[in-house]
């Protein structure tokens, strides 16, 4: 199993390409923007981009889907319909935070709208990348549709921003609800076992074994 990770945009935000071993295929989890680094790796590696797999639709996990696509047409763009009003308003997402029109080009925060999303994940759902296959569970309380993607037998789990290193997403957000959160990681999460390796959509690899013992939010779970 192949998983390089990229920190993109302003946000920090860890975009992953992952990729089978064997078979080459790829798929690129998160995009938060251009990176060129990004499309050096996939090609030193002669990696085939199958999807691009979407946890949620918040603009540093979306904003570089269309840079993505430009260079990788023939690839899925994958979201749950849950997300899929929000995915569709990435220009206007920077003006939920508080941002002026005027601020959003020299911060590169002028998103044009994103290429239409090809599939749509169903929770659940076993999804194929060559030999590996990820459980696709759905996991809202950051957003509506937000999904996380776990490996069962490489025990790796993609957890976009519902859980990190001694914290968990934050809800403050539109569509966000704490205790929805909660309640996803408590039962979606945290039953698929301590050895599960845990990257996250911001900051650094955990675990579901360190977490439950010393996540604040996360006690008496």
């Amino acid at each position: 199993m192949i998983i390089e990770t990229f920190i993109l945009s302003p946000f920090q935000q860890n975009t992953r390409i992952v990729a089978c071993a064997e078979t080459k295929i790829a798929i690129c989890i998160d995009p938060g923007e251009r990176s060129a680094e990004m499309f050096d790796f996939i090609a030193d590696n002669n990696l085939h981009l199958q999807a691009i797999a979407l946890t949620h639709a918040h603009l540093d996990h979306i904003g570089g889907v269309t840079a993505v696509y430009q260079i990788f047409p023939d690839a899925d763009i994958i979201l749950h319909s849950d997300d899929e009003d929000l995915y569709y308003d990435l220009p206007q997402q920077p003006l939920f935070m508080g941002l002026s029109p005027h601020q959003l080009k020299p911060l590169g925060l002028d998103y044009e709208t994103p290429p239409p999303i090809t599939r749509k994940w169903t929770d659940g759902e076993v999804y194929k990348v060559g030999n590996l296959s990820f459980k696709i569970l759905h996991c809202p309380g950051h957003t509506p549709g937000h999904i996380i993607l776990a490996e069962e037998t490489k025990r790796k789990m993609f957890v976009g921003d519902c859980l990190f290193d001694n914290s968990i997403g934050r809800t403050d957000l539109p569509g966000g609800n704490y205790d929805q959160l909660i309640n996803s990681i408590r039962t979606r999460i945290l039953p698929l076992g301590d050895d599960f390796t845990v990257y996250t959509g911001h900051g650094g690899d955990t675990n579901i074994g360190r977490e439950r013992l010393s996540n604040p939010f996360l006690l008496g779970m």
